[in-house]
């Protein structure tokens, strides 16, 4: 299994070369914290690579980002600009999925790498995320922002060498840490004294490092703790210690670690002991001074803020996720294939339990990250990237029950041939699978001994070695199962058990509205190819090409359409539109704006607006409508042209030269059964093309409309030079606006081209 960056160097140069190139930016930007993160090769996915100041621990439910995920280092990567978050207060504003699972004082950047070209322009090469600590004033300063641009130039170089050495770095299945500025080692003498003064102190002392485990602790410590150094020593607390086993303690460690602010809290040693805990963190670990706290149980204060009471759970070393006493898997683990890409402890290593503020914080995470799945394959995409790294389990499949069957609807880990296997199994079947969605309860097996102790027919086909088969209940009714496999045997602890039947729960409700937005996305689709045309009417001496992309948000399902009208052999009507609105209604209203306007073709293009007007103030749909209807005669070389409140079209001369048509305005479809519309008649002789278009294609948000248009209109003129036929000529124009800036409306294109022996190849 890697566990580091695959280098296409065979000595590794580049992977080393990445390491010392975000060591650098880390310490010329002051940042406590450093991730970076490098694309998948279908650039959909961010992988973080390399991690600098906190553990792996705290990165895992960001090791595998989105490109549209709303996460400060999507945004920049997506957008090719630096995001800075000056303080809590704004992180929560803007990125409330992390203000909820980070809810500590720190600032941070994210900063794309350049792209390829010469100019660092084109899809940036990957992203940078810093953090400083809580300290921080709420602006970035110069020296800070110049440290971090040229970092990005320089771990940009890194990814660019590896790629034209023949190459690219891929990520690793986990991100690899960077090591922490190691202290001066001290002389005998040097140490000597030291130690004498760490004693002398009142109280106990200890050192975590940044994986929260103890490094070093007094024997006065270890007595206030109620447990020999020995059996602290390498340990979590929370996991040698069963009464620190709480989200409150942690929530301290992850505080000091992220916010590198001291903290202070009070916590109950039972049956009745109070100590105070004094944590001051740097980028090496946390110092802990513990002493007992004078105040008794009973008149303990509550806590606030950086300080305050941590109360004890009381639960015992077996329903505590992690402690003590739990037996190790078997070192003969699954093979590396049957691992799933979130990431596990490598073969032979048992990846220890989450704890409960671990547990806690990644089902806050998962809650808000399923709130933002709009479909199903998104709903297994953040399941299986919160789950995996976070839960330990190797591979997870998730199945809905559709007309008496368990389809697979997503998996992780699995290979596809496997799932194959099992996809459609009818709901009688007697599996776990089945058998769980049927009653509703789940089904744990820490071994295969267990498994085949309650099916003793079943085959294991998945190579795994324990199970969780978890329901899937959305408003009382189970819709389908979870299952989760892990490549070594695996207790389910009574607290683990309740923690991943609230994973399942919030998956079975997040899928349920996925599987109902994604049934309403398959109607309104269906409605609206229906309604625009199939195929264009084929007209001598004219060359035609469309071009239809629905906007990537809501429904993607909009009122944009376009038409073409045979009239006779030498005349046709050109009709395209934009209805207000992205969902069913804009859709049908849609189709009787095209059928109003097929009724009057052939009369003038005034008129044919005023009709279609008229008709749409009649039906009083709540919607407006923009319409552009041109008259082409191809007998006399001209084109007559009326709007309402639509675009302008573009015309390309024989001569290469492209222009906006400026016509007199119209006022929308619908508002006004009065309204009257006017034509304008312009030549359209053999090798001209006129371009007839909705805003989607030239708009960008914040940009002006106008610039847009004019901008459009002479990439027209340079994208005809280049192209061999009208076909490539629309595929030009959407290229380019799809690669401008993130679109947020539907696009329509209509090109029309007069041939005939003065054509002029675009």
């Amino acid at each position: 299994m890697r566990d580091e960056i695959a280098a296409t160097a065979d000595d590794g140069s580049g992977r080393r070369a990445l390491e010392k190139a975000l060591d650098a930016v880390v310490r010329a930007a002051g940042a406590s914290v450093g991730m970076l993160y490098l694309p998948a090769p279908d650039r959909r996915v961010l992988y973080q690579v390399l991690l600098s100041g906190v553990s792996r621990q705290f990165a895992a439910p960001w090791a595998r980002v989105g490109l549209d995920d709303p996460i400060p280092v999507a945004d920049a990567v997506r957008e090719s600009r630096l995001v800075w978050l000056g303080s809590q207060q704004e992180m929560a504003q803007r990125y409330p999925r992390l203000g909820l699972v980070l809810p500590y004082d720190f600032p941070l950047a994210a900063a794309p790498l350049p792209g390829r070209a010469a100019d660092g322009t084109g899809p940036a090469l990957g992203g940078l995320v810093l953090l400083w600590p809580g300290s921080h004033p709420p602006q970035l300063r110069p020296g800070e922002r110049e440290a971090m641009e040229s970092g990005c130039v320089r771990l940009a170089e890194v990814v660019r060498r590896a790629a034209d050495a023949g190459g690219h770095l891929e990520p690793g299945e986990r991100p690899v840490v960077l090591k922490p500025p190691q202290p001066p080692t001290p002389g005998p003498v040097e140490a000597a004294v030291a130690l004498a003064f760490v004693r002398r102190l009142p109280g106990g002392s200890c050192a975590l490092g940044l994986n929260g485990k103890v490094a070093f602790i007094t024997e006065e410590a270890a007595e206030l703790l109620g447990a020999p150094v020995s059996h602290l020593l390498g340990a979590l607390p929370w996991e040698a210690l069963p009464w620190m086993d709480t989200p409150e303690i942690e929530d301290h460690y992850r505080a000091a670690v992220i916010s590198r602010l001291p903290r202070t809290f009070t916590a109950l040693r039972p049956p009745d002991r109070l100590l105070r805990f004094e944590l001051y963190p740097d980028a090496s670990g946390i110092s802990v001074r513990i002493t007992a706290a004078e105040e008794d149980a009973a008149g303990t204060p509550g806590a606030a803020g950086a300080s305050g009471v941590a109360g004890a759970s009381g639960a015992g070393p077996e329903g505590v996720p992690g402690a003590p006493g739990a037996a190790p898997g078997p070192a003969d683990a699954a093979p590396a294939a049957a691992v799933g890409p979130g990431g596990v402890e490598p073969a032979g290593v048992r990846a220890p339990l989450p704890s409960r503020a671990t547990a806690l914080y990644q089902l806050m995470h998962l809650a808000a990250s399923l709130t933002e799945a709009a479909h199903a394959h998104d709903v297994v995409e953040q399941a299986a990237d919160q789950i995996v790294p976070a839960l330990g389990p190797s591979a997870m499949a998730l199945l809905v029950a559709e007309e008496r069957r368990l389809h697979i609807v997503g998996f992780r880990g699995y290979t596809a041939d496997l799932m194959a296997r099992f996809d459609a199994e009818p709901v009688t079947a007697d599996t776990p699978a089945t058998r769980v969605l049927r009653s509703g309860t789940p089904e744990f097996f820490a071994d295969a001994t267990e498994f085949l102790a309650a099916y003793p027919w079943a085959v294991i086909q998945d190579d795994m070695a324990a199970w969780a088969f978890l329901p899937l209940i959305a408003s009382g009714t189970p819709i389908g199962s979870l299952v989760l496999a892990y490549a070594r045997p695996h207790p389910f602890p009574p607290g683990e058990r309740a923690i991943l039947l609230s994973i399942a729960g919030l998956i079975a409700q997040a899928l349920d509205r996925a599987r109902l937005f994604d049934s309403k996305h398959q109607l309104a689709h269906s409605l609206q190819t229906g309604l625009l045309p199939r195929t264009l009417p084929r007209m001598p001496r004219l060359e035609v090409a469309a071009r239809y992309l629905a906007a990537a948000h809501g429904m993607d399902i909009g009122g944009d359409f376009y038409d073409l009208i045979r009239i006779d052999d030498s005349r046709l009507g050109a009709a395209i539109g934009d209805v207000q609105g992205h969902n069913v209604k804009a859709a049908a209203l849609m189709g009787q704006v095209r059928t109003a306007v097929h009724a009057s073709a052939g009369a003038p293009p005034g008129e044919v607006l005023a009709r279609t007007n008229r008709l749409l103030t009649d039906l009083d749909p709540g919607l407006f409508t923009s319409c552009l209807y041109a008259h082409i005669d191809l007998d006399r070389h001209t084109a007559y042209v009326a709007t309402a409140g639509h675009p302008p079209p573009l015309l390309l001369r024989p001569d290469g030269s492209a222009d906006v048509v400026h016509l007199p305005p119209g006022l929308l479809l619908g508002i006004d059964p009065e309204a009257t519309y006017t034509a304008t008649e312009f030549p359209f002789p053999p090798g001209s093309l006129l371009a007839l278009y909705t805003d989607g294609l030239v708009e960008t948000p914040g940009g002006d409309l106008g610039e847009a248009i004019r901008a459009t209109a002479a990439h027209l003129g340079e994208a005809a030079a280049a192209a061999t036929s009208v076909e490539d000529l629309a595929d030009a124009l959407v290229h380019r606006s799809q690669g401008t800036a993130a679109r947020t409306d539907d696009i329509a294109l209509l090109l029309l081209r007069s041939t005939g022996p003065a054509t002029a190849a675009p």
